[in-house]
């Protein structure tokens, strides 16, 4: 049975899907939900520009997220929101050990297939170190 599903939110299209999939399975288990936005530091980066960056990345994420909690709270349902700032698939992961998360639910950021071979994609590595079995939504 699903009890706690984490969702992780970047604000792509592929998100917004996610989110609305989280939503509906959330309701149909009556689930914990909790949605994650990461504010990821540019490499490299000065001290004073790490700053500003995170700042307005954190801003931003929270005015995102003022929007999913009204979506949420029309669905009937409460959800936890959370910014953290780091490495993507890192912080999903670290989040879903700690909230021991039934499920995880990202969306697929449909980076090009050089992009992917490159630098792999935050799905492919959350799918691969996460604790418990994750929803990729395209």
């Amino acid at each position: 049975m699903i009890t706690s599903i984490l969702l992780a939110y970047d604000g792509s299209d592929s998100a917004a899907k996610a989110f609305e999939m989280a939503l509906e399975i959330a309701g149909k288990f009556q689930a914990r939900l909790s949605v994650l936005t990461i504010a990821r530091p540019p490499e490299p980066a000065g001290d004073v520009e790490l700053e500003a960056v995170l700042e307005n990345a954190q801003a931003h994420f929270a005015a995102v997220i003022e929007g999913l909690k009204v979506r949420t709270a029309a669905a009937g349902l409460r959800a936890r929101f959370e910014i953290r700032v780091g490495h993507p698939a890192e912080q999903i992961v670290s989040m879903a050990e700690a909230e021991r998360a039934d499920l995880v639910i990202i969306g697929h950021r449909g980076k090009s297939l050089f992009q992917r071979w490159i630098t792999g994609s935050t799905s492919k590595q959350v799918v691969s170190y996460s604790p418990c079995p994750v929803l990729v939504v395209r």
